[in-house]
C-alpha cells in the first residue's frame, strides 16, 4: 500500500498502446510502461501505480515464452503486495495470450489485460481509457477470483471466450458466445452472474522447462474443396499435437477425415469449430467427416473453445507433460465446457 492507495502493477509488453511516431509515418511500439501510466488522466487517483515494462513488442511477435515471464512477473507482483496487475498489450494476439495467462492463473487477486485499437497520437486514441478501466477493475474487489480479465471499451470479458472481432473498430472485442462478464460504468466495475473459472494447470519451472524444446502445436482451418494435403504435411513434419479448425460443429469432407484419423494416430489432434461462436457438435450427425466420426477416428472435441484457444489448451497441456488420450480429452470436455 502507498499513501492509503491499493498498489496496482502495470507491465507493458508493446502494442499499438504503446506505439508513436516522430516524422509522421507509420507508428512502432516506443512508449514505457511509465509513459503509458502518466498519460491517463485519473489514474494517480485510482491506484498507487508500479509501471514496468517487460517487453516492446507488436503483438505479433509475442510468443508463449514472453507470455509466460510476463505471467511470473504478475505472479511476483501480487505476492509482494499488489491488489492486482495490468498487462498492456497489442491487440492482435490479445485473445490467445490472455487465455494462455488465465490457463495458469491461480491468484485471486486481478490479472487483467488491455490494449488500443488508435495509437496515442491518433485523434480519440482509445488507450487511456483502456488503462483506466483495467486498473480501476483490477482494484474492484468484485473482480477477485475471476480469473484472467479482458478490458475493452467498457467491457469487462472472460479470457476463455473474448475474441477479436474486427481489425479496426474500438469495439473491437466480443465474447460472441457468452457475452461480456461485466461492464465499466461510471468508474465503477460490474458484474452480473458468477462465471465459472477452471482450475488453473500447475504451471512448471519455467527455469528448466523454456531451455527445453516447446511443444510444437500447428493449427490447420479447413476449406471448401479440402482433401486434408496440408495436414497430412503438417503431421509429416511430427508436431507434438494439431488442432483442426472444422466447419460448423468440427467437420471435415470425407477425404481429409482419412487424414485426421492417420494423425490422430500419431499425435493427440483437436477438432474446434471455425465459427466462431458455438461448440463442437456431439451426437447429431455421422457421416464421414462428422463430429461422431472424427472421434471414433481418435481426434479430440474442443467443445466452446475457438481453435485459437483449443490450440493454447493442448499446448498447456503438452508443456506439462501430459500426453494420455483420455486425460487429454477429459481436460477438453472440462475446460472447453460453460
Amino acid at each position: 500500500m502507498s499513501s492509503g492507495r491499493p498498489v496496482v502493477a502495470v507491465g507493458a509488453l508493446g502494442g499499438t498502446i504503446a506505439s508513436s511516431s516522430t516524422d509522421g509515418s507509420a507508428v512502432v511500439p516506443t512508449l514505457s510502461a511509465e509513459r503509458l501510466a502518466e498519460a491517463v488522466p485519473g489514474l494517480v487517483e485510482s491506484a498507487a501505480v508500479h509501471a514496468e515494462t517487460l517487453a516492446m513488442l507488436p503483438s505479433p511477435s509475442l510468443d508463449e515464452p514472453t507470455v509466460l515471464r510476463a505471467l511470473c512477473w504478475a505472479r511476483e507482483q501480487v505476492d509482494g503486495g499488489a491488489v492486482g496487475v495490468v498487462l498492456t498489450q497489442g491487440t492482435d494476439t490479445l485473445e490467445e495470450t490472455s487465455y494462455l495467462l488465465d490457463l495458469f492463473w491461480d491468484r485471486p487477486e486481478p490479472l487483467v489485460v488491455t490494449g488500443a485499437m488508435r495509437s496515442p497520437q491518433s485523434a480519440g486514441a482509445d488507450g487511456p481509457a483502456n488503462l483506466l478501466t483495467a486498473v480501476r477493475t483490477a482494484v474492484a474487489p468484485a473482480s477477485r477470483d475471476r480469473g484472467v480479465l479482458v478490458a475493452f471499451d467498457d467491457e469487462l470479458h472472460q479470457a476463455r471466450w473474448v475474441a477479436k472481432t474486427d481489425s479496426v473498430a474500438t469495439g473491437a472485442f466480443r465474447s460472441p458466445v457468452f457475452g461480456p462478464l461485466g461492464r465499466y460504468v461510471e468508474g465503477e466495475a460490474l458484474y452480473g452472474a458468477p462465471a465459472r473459472h477452471p482450475v488453473p494447470v500447475e504451471l512448471p519451472d519455467l527455469r528448466t522447462r523454456l531451455e527445453e524444446p516447446l511443444p510444437r502445436v500447428p493449427l490447420v482451418v479447413t476449406h471448401l474443396g479440402d482433401k486434408g494435403e496440408v495436414l497430412d504435411v503438417v503431421t509429416a513434419a511430427e508436431p507434438d499435437g494439431i488442432v483442426v479448425g472444422g466447419f460448423g460443429a468440427g467437420h471435415v469432407s470425407a477425404e481429409m477425415a482419412e487424414v485426421v484419423g492417420r494423425a490422430a494416430v500419431a499425435v493427440p489432434l483437436v477438432f474446434a469449430s471455425r465459427t466462431g461462436a458455438g461448440p463442437t457438435g456431439r451426437a447429431m450427425y455421422g457421416y464421414p467427416g462428422s463430429e461422431v466420426d472424427l472421434v471414433r477416428r481418435g481426434a479430440i472435441a474442443a467443445g466452446w473453445l475457438s481453435p485459437f484457444k483449443a490450440r493454447l489448451l493442448l499446448w498447456t497441456l503438452l508443456l506439462t507433460g501430459e500426453t494420455d488420450g483420455e486425460r487429454l480429452r477429459a481436460a477438453f470436455a472440462d475446460r472447453g465446457a460453460p
